[in-house]
């Protein structure tokens, strides 16, 4: 890349890649190997084993770190593969102030995992509310980790004022951006050490890989960190993982605003049907964090969450009857998803943690696919009817 600014969508296509000197290929090759010839004893071109290094990863993590506004990325063979990785930046019997509406998979990693193995303890708090940042902190806490829009309740948290407070307190602050995607929404330029992906969702966008990527900041000494886990843990993708998820970023600009605009139609018309209860939705005036989004997002995004009138039986009917809206778990695929967070993507998170955060048997969460408007809107309608 030349040295000015190009966009987003320039950069999205261009970032991370270089001429194959061989054939002058136009797309990174899928370079499908274990090691690399040595010269001699310690004199090579960079590459001498491929835990550690990979052109084909290198171009996508580069693409990413780029997109993000951050100084390095470094991919991961899932998103909790990333966390987990991350998680490593802090000593035992460290203590971390995490979201309360937290993904199910982090939560359980957080408390099944690391409480038991390093003896790390969390405290949940709602951080779109500044004061329940305050009141977290202990001396032992070492990080900050939120999502904003959460899931599934989709809360929004103020991040210029987490980064600010992570900084006073040097804590190390990390944004589960997934839900936002470096198109909607870079944590890094509010102040962020450390913006965090699922890179299977929107970055790839076509439901066909597993991935997580990590980029970091401004601060040289973490992006080293994350480099040496990286390496000494070894849980990286595949070169052809890589391949795609290069391939799959190439449209995130457009497919996130096909996503952002069929979903804010969607929520708008289900907030206003008889039999939807709530709908939570940051591109919503109704939503409590709707005023921070606008300053923080370029998009409200593809994700929606929705309370049905009548519990578990009225809501397990209407997810049975969706046709285009496919029930399965993840998100942010080319195709509309649907599912039950209760019985379904936060099955790991207790009962009544889930009761305390509004993840009842009525709530279902939506991923907005970028199918036609009026044909997601018919395969609601009849499933309500």
């Amino acid at each position: 890349m030349k040295k000015r600014s190009y966009g987003f969508t320039t950069r999205q296509i261009h970032s991370g890649k270089s001429t194959d000197p061989t054939t002058g290929a136009i797309n990174v090759p899928i370079y499908a190997t274990s090691t690399y010839i040595q010269e001699s004893p310690g004199k090579h071109k960079g590459f001498q084993y491929a835990r550690g290094q990979n052109p084909t990863r290198f171009a996508y993590e580069k693409c990413v770190a780029d997109l993000e506004e951050g100084s390095a990325g470094f991919a991961f063979s899932s998103g909790l593969a990333a966390s987990a990785t991350i998680f490593e930046l802090i000593d035992t019997g460290s203590h971390i102030i995490a979201m309360d509406d937290l993904f199910g998979g982090t939560y359980r990693l957080l408390e099944n995992i690391r409480k038991r193995s390093a003896g790390i303890i969390a405290t949940y708090a709602d951080l779109s509310k500044s004061e329940n940042l305050k009141n977290a902190l202990t001396p032992k806490t070492k990080m900050i980790w939120v999502e904003t829009p959460t899931n599934p309740m989709l809360k929004i948290s103020d991040l210029e004022m987490i980064a600010d407070f992570g900084r006073k307190n040097r804590l190390i602050t990390v944004c589960d951006n997934t839900f936002a995607s470096p198109y909607l929404q870079n944590p890094i330029k509010f102040g962020f050490d450390i913006s965090l992906h699922s890179s299977t969702k929107y970055i790839n966008g076509h439901s066909d890989v597993i991935g997580g990527i990590a980029i970091a900041g401004k601060n040289a000494e973490i992006a080293e960190r994350i480099k040496y886990l990286q390496n000494a843990i070894g849980s990286v993708p595949s070169p052809f993982d890589c391949f795609l998820l290069h391939r799959g970023i190439k449209t995130l600009s457009l497919r996130m605003e096909a996503h952002s605009n069929n979903a804010h139609h969607i929520a708008e018309w289900l907030q206003n049907h008889p039999k939807i209860s709530k709908v939570y939705y940051p591109g919503l005036k109704s939503h409590n964090g709707h005023e921070i989004a606008k300053k923080q997002m370029k998009l409200f995004g593809g994700m929606i969450t929705a309370e049905i009138k009548g519990g578990l039986p009225a809501s397990r009917k209407f997810l049975e009857r969706c046709s285009l809206f496919a029930l399965a778990e993840s998100l942010g695929g080319v195709e509309s998803l649907i599912e039950h967070p209760a019985i379904m993507t936060h099955a790991a998170v207790p009962k009544l943690q889930r009761e305390k955060l509004g993840i009842s048997d009525g709530l279902v969460r939506i991923s907005v696919g970028v199918e036609n408007r009026e044909d997601l809107l018919d395969d609601l309608k009849f499933a309500l009817k």
